[in-house]
């Protein structure tokens, strides 16, 4: 086989996916590439959170020693949170008993970063309870709609990417004036 042109881009970028797993790694974070390793690694950047090592239990706690759940979203591809491929009342009594951390990112870029405790999600967690207790089986990743975390919780960090518009430098070029010539 032959390998793609833009394998040397790879090949020129890759000390920098290092260098990212390296950090990441300091943190507990042992993948990048999965369970939303490198996600992971910027949400508990920027909000002090520490990652609770393994995959059971809760993701993160803070220096007072309370835990998080956290959850991300690609606002590309859904509008709703996961939540656990095996919902029960086993993961519902431990979601109830931690605060909740959503990321909210466009692409791979983080938009906005919403708090909110676990009485807020009651709503949610009481409804799976009940449909669980009618059909006697897990129930497969319920969500919690995005818009809903928006408008119950309490942001506490978020970014824009759209560019500021930039005004001619002098009020009497024409818009026109202003554009680049074709071909730059």
């Amino acid at each position: 086989m032959k390998s793609h042109p833009d394998r040397a881009v790879l090949e020129r970028i890759f000390p920098s996916i290092r260098e990212y797993q390296k950090l990441a790694s300091k943190h507990g974070i042992g993948d990048v590439f999965q369970d939303n390793g490198g996600k992971l690694l910027q949400l508990v950047l920027i909000t002090g959170l520490t990652v609770i090592p393994g995959r059971e239990g809760n993701d993160a706690r803070d220096g007072r020693g309370n835990e998080y759940e956290l959850k991300s979203v690609n606002t590309l591809l859904t509008q709703s949170f996961s939540t656990h491929h095996h919902m029960n009342p086993v993961i519902i009594a431990k979601y109830r008993k931690v605060r909740w951390c959503f990321a909210v990112y466009e692409g791979i870029e983080l938009q906005s970063v919403y708090l909110m405790d676990a009485k807020q999600l009651e709503p949610y967690f009481s409804k799976w309870e009940t449909k669980w207790n009618v059909d006697h089986r897990d129930i497969n990743n319920p969500k919690i709609p995005l818009k809903f975390v928006i408008a119950n919780g309490k942001r506490i960090f978020s970014t824009t990417l759209k560019p500021v518009p930039v005004k001619p430098a002098s009020p009497r070029l024409k818009p026109k004036d202003t554009e680049a010539p074709e071909g730059d």
